[in-house]
Order: structure tokens, then sequence, then C-alpha cells
């Protein structure tokens, strides 16, 4: 018997946990797109790093 194909998982929009939209994967509408692409210019969110060691020359 052939596998029949898996139901795509709901995707949840990461700005406002509505359902996602296809024409605006992974968010849920064009606005929630924007909203996040002003967090990355505006520096909200980052990717933590630890500080250079410090090395004598």
């Amino acid at each position: 018997m052939p596998d029949a194909p898996r139901p795509r998982p709901v995707l949840r929009c990461p700005i406002c946990r509505r359902v996602a939209a296809e024409a605006t994967r992974p968010f849920c509408s064009e606005r929630c797109a924007q909203v996040d692409l002003g967090r990355w210019l505006t520096e909200s969110y980052a990717i933590p790093a630890a500080p250079p060691e410090q090395t004598e020359d």
C-alpha cells in the first residue's frame, strides 16, 4: 500500500501567532513580515556571542 501524503503541519506566524498564509510564509500577512524586518533593521534581534578574548601582543 503506498504511503499517504502527510498533512502539512500548521505553521504559526512568529509575530502574532495566527496561522501563516501561503503567500507570505512564515508570516500571516505582509504587515507581520514588515514588523519582523523592522526588528532586524533596528537590531532588536541579536545573536548572542561571547566577547572576544583580549590577547597580549
